[in-house]
């Protein structure tokens, strides 16, 4: 059981801050401020579906697809930096355009949801970060394990830790607008800037360590 508890806590543990759920909710609607309720409610529970079952394919087979492609880490950290980098810096540099649509009246059309994929899901959910903390975790299973309820067990853990992160996704993004509501106006725009800036300086961060892992191969 303390195995269990520990393998729990390391998944999640280990990918909620890069995640980074409650920061982003401000973010997650952004884009989706022309959306009904029930459409942004079903656009959370896209995301925390696709991000589960992306950070669950990156735990499971993720080692696997980089070697097959011949990619390593730091070039998916360096590729993901850039992304990441370039749309928290769309969102720093945007205009404050959120209108709300009781004060726009009979004037405001409405606009079809955005895709649940690119961008919500992917880079802004779950990102080079996260994935390549699921790669490493999937990366330290034993190869060699106990028996085959040890490895099941080990299984149920990293299982039961992705959920739990994608949960968390889905709450944070489903009660967005009440958040948001109870920062106001003011609040709301503060928290969305530097939540922006927070995501430029997330992507340079991953790019920087991507650049570092890839120099420091040049004297091998």
């Amino acid at each position: 059981m303390q195995e269990f508890v520990n393998t729990f806590l390391l998944v999640f543990a280990g990918l909620f801050p890069i995640i980074n759920p409650l920061g982003n909710a401000p973010i997650f609607l952004t884009p989706t401020r022309q959306c009904t309720d029930e459409e942004r409610h079903t656009l959370a529970w896209r995301v925390a579906v696709n991000g589960f079952l992306l950070l669950l394919g990156s735990l499971l087979i993720g080692s696997h697809i980089l070697a097959f492609f011949g990619l390593t880490l730091p070039i998916i950290r360096i590729a993901g930096g850039l992304i990441i980098a370039s749309v928290g810096w769309k969102l720093l540099s945007s205009e404050n355009d959120q209108q709300d649509p009781a004060a726009a009246g009979t004037t405001q059309q409405h606009v079809a949801p955005p895709d649940s994929f690119y961008p919500l899901t992917m880079p802004l959910t779950v990102g080079p970060g996260s994935i390549a903390v699921a790669v490493t975790l999937g990366s330290r299973r034993p190869a060699v394990p106990e028996s085959v309820s040890h490895l099941a067990l080990l299984a149920g853990a990293a299982f039961l830790g992705l959920l739990a992160s994608a949960v968390t996704i889905y709450l944070s993004y489903r009660f967005a607008g009440n958040i948001t509501s109870m920062l106001g106006k003011g609040g709301t725009n503060v928290l969305l800037r530097l939540s922006a800036f927070i995501l430029v300086c997330i992507g340079i961060e991953i790019l920087w360590n991507g650049c570092q892992a890839l120099l420091a191969t040049i004297g091998h």
